[in-house]
């Protein structure tokens, strides 16, 4: 309905963050938000094209075989639609087409990634150019990170921030592009959103544990061309409220936490441009 901001939020096969994803969506604005099992999106019970925005929630996809994510991608890739033999990477082409944004957190963006969602240059949507890969500490790596914002960047999901505090909780997060000409093409487009860096947030650090998997650069998420499509591998669903913070008790905080900022620019832009 015009006006009305509709959001999709995906659900099961090992999913865990939807909860926290929805009421994120709900607290910034949206007015219809539905979480959604992937069994009911590819038997067409609920379709992306009725949405604004799709979520993707971290969690383990498919327990992570094959490496995270990829079991999913090749699922999303090939299956078609029950009710409708449409496939179902057509039915997100042209959710992409006509405007729609998509926010990737942890195993989202795994997913995005795998799928050929991000950086997708130049159009290039289905194309892989990047991936997310072991953490070079070799174990699960849980602890909150300090992130520096490309305010360069045309992410739809962070404009108006310069920095922020956010946890991490992965063991595959470590950024790897296909060859320094892609990476160079994120920098040079200012794709890279988000870089690891210390509390002063001035530049991007490989220094462990201030950067938690040895991502190349930085890098903690990126977007496609059109700032729509965004990635990250740290949780803002995971800090709403400032007793989310681990030094809640301790410091003087806002009430609301940094990560609602993010689905707040979302909603923003769906009201400005899609309604």
């Amino acid at each position: 309905m015009p006006g009305k901001v509709k959001v999709i939020v995906l659900a099961g096969n090992g999913i865990n963050c939807e909860y926290e994803t929805a009421y994120a969506c709900t607290a910034a604005g949206a007015n219809t938000v539905d979480t959604v099992h992937i069994n009911e999106l590819l038997r067409g019970e609920y379709a992306v094209g009725n949405y604004h925005l799709l979520c993707l929630p971290g969690g383990f996809l498919d327990g992570d075989d094959l490496g995270a994510a990829k079991a999913c991608a090749n699922r999303f890739r090939h299956a078609t639609i029950a009710n409708t033999g449409e496939r179902f990477w057509d039915q997100m082409l042209h959710y992409i087409e006509r405007g729609g944004l998509i926010f990737g957190i942890c195993n989202g963006f795994q997913l995005m990634a795998k799928l050929g969602l991000v950086p997708a240059l130049e159009g290039g949507y289905g194309e892989q150019k990047i991936t997310l890969t072991f953490n070079d500490s070799g174990r699960f790596e849980d602890r909150w990170v300090h992130l520096k914002v490309n305010t360069a960047s045309p992410c739809v999901f962070t404009k108006g921030m310069e920095k922020v505090y956010l946890p991490v909780r992965h063991g595959e997060g470590k950024f790897v592009a296909a060859d320094h000409s892609i990476t160079s093409q994120l920098k040079k487009k200012g794709l890279i959103c988000l870089q690891y860096s210390d509390e002063a947030c001035r530049e991007a650090t490989m220094e462990y544990s201030l950067n938690p998997n040895g991502s190349f650069n930085g890098v903690a998420g990126i977007c496609d061309e059109t700032g729509r499509i965004f990635g990250l591998m740290p949780h803002p669903e995971a800090y709403l409220h400032r007793t989310n913070h681990p030094r809640w008790t301790r410091e003087e905080l806002p009430e609301e936490g940094a990560g609602l900022a993010f689905f707040k620019n979302a909603i923003t832009y769906i009201r400005e441009h899609l309604c």
